[in-house]
């Protein structure tokens, strides 16, 4: 698959290109709402009373992992559902008196075909000026913390939810829709072979979850030595890593600080102090810190949905380390951030902040799109590129990720 892509008639014949542009954009954070099976279609049948069912409580239907209650998505059927980018200026901190987030949601709507419709959603995205998308989990990017009673069960859920994901919405769709698979860690065997997996099923990225690993024994670095086998395998075939942010584990300090019904939305202002982007740093900082790059120099990370206001943090912490542990790098630890991890800046994010710590060629287009937090629509991310000039925005809205998508798993 050639850098120009994009340009390939039966592509760019049906997108309507945003004038703005003029060229189709490539998404690097899309989302598809999961259908009602897509945790339990292939489950395994040892694991249906231990892995996810519905079940009706008070009237609604609500899903329970094992015997208990999932929580962080109250309404995980997705039907109705908030409408796209209903929360941008709450999420935005644009509001001059706050808000109710509950309420600035709005009436929900039926769930549209373009949330669980590939072809459906090629429609949608040749309307909105994409030529193509990466796509990642609503749901699933939710479920490991929530599982994490039963390792087993859990293990089994992302594989069954790997091969729903095929079914529905395949690795790679037509060339414009690439869905990225999620991995676990917990078992480092079992990585591998979902790893394979999904390799063999040609896809080109993988996503799992921001921070510190959790297994049958305790926790451990993503970048321990026992990983090494997985991190090889990664690195043979050139395939993405795409961590994305969900529930990534820090809520239980916000828990034990202050009681449940202070949660609106399950945020605090508390839980913006303590894990807003402490999860995405924390992992970034063990993969550097632990020198897999070193061990691995071809390693690709892009980090989704994080935003970047945690990297000039991390970037202090990596240079105090660096120059307090003469030896321990073979290259300083920023240089290694920059040349291996590629990241999606928050719309509201100051673009100028973002260039002043990353190298344009390292930043990515990504909407959220149809998410409440996302843009109402792809093409409104464009207003957080106005200082930039044509050559600068098309790398951001559609080479950068060309490129990295073209030579992955090929």
């Amino acid at each position: 698959m050639a850098i120009d892509m994009l340009d390939r008639p039966e592509i760019s014949g049906g997108v309507t290109v945003d004038p703005r542009l003029g060229y189709a954009a490539f998404d690097a954070d899309s989302h598809y709402y999961e259908a009602e099976d897509a945790l339990t279609r292939h489950l395994p049948r040892e694991m249906r009373i231990r892995g996810a069912k519905w079940a009706e409580i008070n009237g609604r239907k609500r899903l329970m992992l094992g015997n208990q209650l999932f929580t962080f998505i109250p309404n995980a059927t997705f039907d109705p559902v908030a409408k796209p980018g209903c929360l941008h200026d709450y999420f935005a901190a644009e509001l001059e008196n706050g808000g109710d987030a509950l309420k600035l949601m709005g009436d929900l709507e039926p769930i549209r075909p373009e949330y669980r419709d590939r072809d459906a959603r090629l429609k949608v995205i040749d309307e909105q000026g994409i030529g193509a998308t990466w796509m990642f989990p609503t749901l699933a990017v939710t479920l490991e913390m929530a599982m994490l009673s039963d390792i087993d069960a859990m293990l089994a859920t992302f594989s069954a939810f790997n091969r729903w994901l095929l079914d529905d919405w395949g690795f790679v769709y037509k060339d414009r829709i690439f869905c990225a698979p999620m991995i676990s860690l917990a078992d480092p065997d079992l990585a591998v072979k979902e790893l394979e997996f999904c390799i063999a099923q040609g896809a080109r990225l993988i996503s799992m979850r921001n921070g510190l690993v959790y297994t049958r024994t305790g926790t451990t670095s993503p970048a321990a030595p026992e990983y090494d086998r997985f991190w090889a395998r990664v690195e043979e075939a050139n395939i993405i890593v795409a961590p994305h942010t969900g529930d990534d584990g820090y809520d239980f300090m916000v828990k034990m600080w202050e009681p449940a019904n202070n949660r609106i939305m399950d945020f605090t202002p508390l839980s913006k102090v303590i894990s807003m982007q402490r999860p995405v740093h924390d992992f970034f900082g063990a993969i550097i810190c632990h020198r897999l790059f070193e061990r691995f120099p071809r390693l690709r990370f892009a980090s989704i949905e994080n935003g970047a206001g945690w990297i000039r943090p991390l970037f202090t912490r990596l240079h105090i380390g660096y120059t307090q542990s003469k030896g321990y790098y073979k290259k300083h630890p920023i240089d290694q951030f920059r040349e291996h991890v590629w990241l999606t800046p928050f719309w509201e994010d100051k673009i100028e902040d973002v260039l002043a710590v990353m190298p344009i060629e390292h930043v990515l287009f990504g909407s959220d799109w149809p998410h409440v937090e996302g843009v109402e629509r792809p093409m409104d991310f464009l207003k957080s590129l106005t200082s930039l000039n044509d050559a600068e925005r098309r790398l951001i809205m559609r080479d950068n990720t060309t490129a990295l998508t073209a030579s992955a798993n090929i």
